[in-house]
């Protein structure tokens, strides 16, 4: 009887991963990732830091992907392997060995599936998220932070890489907000669904009196530019501020007005940068984080949903779409999927992509509903 409902589920799974490998198109991959090793090969790759990081993490990613596939596509023959010699020389050893890997494989196709729902005009793109400290005080401040870690360190997790445009810190502790880029296809696709309010519920480390402290932050992510999208700034409407780059407790960290901080007067956005030495470097940044948002605004009034690619963050009571609660239990749990987990460490870790994938899913299937 095990023989054959093996038999169905492993036909199953191979047939999902027919689907997955036609739409992640992995011949494509093929194609791209040795065009990429040319490029890597190139003698004066690292002339133009920008564009190298760019090609090696472009190549690093599609070799990973690739990678996972064909290692899963190998478990589940397998798998067929091992349950057919178990059949066979009726080996109870060997078909309990295959019941405790059938569910293994069954989640790791399923969280390979997520990557065929990111189809989004945007989705490929790399991202640049924006963290604010919200409701709070200082906790809030401290929570900003913690934030930031947790995506950088879910990026070098996956061996992304992270540029830091901006980050303004508090005065106690933490930082009041933080802007930066992660390096990866489909960056943008995978962590939109981290938009909204973030709220903590913790003993607070910085009350003498030991009381539960809620604070709020919110996280804003927009895809990042590419030299085809077609965003033109008049310079005319654009307010440009220099100051002295800042390091925790206000301690200056340069010595030259190198910081810019960019100001789009028609809408109010403001961004800032002071991660390069040069100014001229700073503004360029700058503009790059400027011209994305501006994009996000443009592509968000014309669809007429401003969540799609922004989001409305208040940072504040009632509008948080996840919770770290740490006292007086643990856990972690997004409020529009239902996905939790008792341990929250590991997530403050950078373990979040349970959280991902089932937010990329939720995401789709309000998109099906709302059709």
């Amino acid at each position: 009887m095990a023989g054959p409902d093996f038999d169905s589920e492993i036909k199953q799974l191979q047939a999902t991963m027919h689907t997955i490998e036609q739409v992640l198109d992995i011949d494509k991959m093929k194609a791209d990732i040795a065009d990429l090793q040319e490029q890597v090969a190139a003698p004066d790759l690292w002339d133009d830091q920008a564009n190298a990081t760019r090609v090696t993490g472009s190549l690093s990613d599609l070799q990973g992907q690739v990678e996972r596939f064909e290692k899963l596509s190998s478990r589940i023959e397998d798998l067929a392997v091992l349950v057919e010699l178990a059949v066979e020389a009726e080996d109870a050893d060997s078909m309990e060995e295959a019941e405790r890997e059938l569910p293994r494989v069954k989640t790791a196709v399923e969280s390979l599936e997520v990557r065929t729902l990111l189809s989004g005009e945007y989705d490929s793109r790399e991202a640049i998220v924006t963290i604010r400290s919200g409701a709070g005080g200082v906790d809030a401040a401290d929570f900003a932070e913690m934030l930031m870690r947790m995506y950088t360190r879910w990026a070098e997790r996956n061996k992304y890489s992270v540029e830091v445009f901006d980050i303004s810190y508090a005065e106690e502790a933490g930082i009041k907000s933080a802007e930066f880029a992660i390096h990866a296809p489909y960056a943008y696709g995978t962590l939109s669904v981290e938009v909204g309010t973030h709220r903590l519920v913790r003993i607070s480390p910085f009350d003498n009196q030991g009381r539960r402290q809620t604070s709020f932050a919110a996280v804003e992510v927009v895809p990042q530019l590419e030299q085809t999208d077609e965003i033109e700034v008049d310079e005319n409407d654009v307010r440009t501020d220099v100051f002295r780059s800042g390091g925790p407790g206000g301690q200056s960290v340069n010595t030259t007005d190198s910081a810019v901080r960019l100001t789009h007067i028609p809408t109010g956005i403001v961004v800032s940068c002071q991660n390069e030495k040069s100014q001229l470097q700073n503004k360029a940044a700058a503009m790059i984080v400027l011209k994305a948002k501006l994009l996000a605004k443009k592509k968000a009034e014309e669809a007429a949903l401003k969540k799609d690619l922004k989001g409305d963050v208040a940072a504040s009571w009632g509008d948080q779409m996840r919770n770290y609660v740490l006292n007086p239990y643990q856990i972690v749990k997004d409020l529009r999927t239902g996905y939790e987990t008792g341990n929250p460490q590991p997530v403050f870790d950078g373990e979040i992509d349970g959280f991902l994938e089932a937010g990329i899913r939720w995401r789709r299937g309000t998109a099906k509903a709302d059709a």
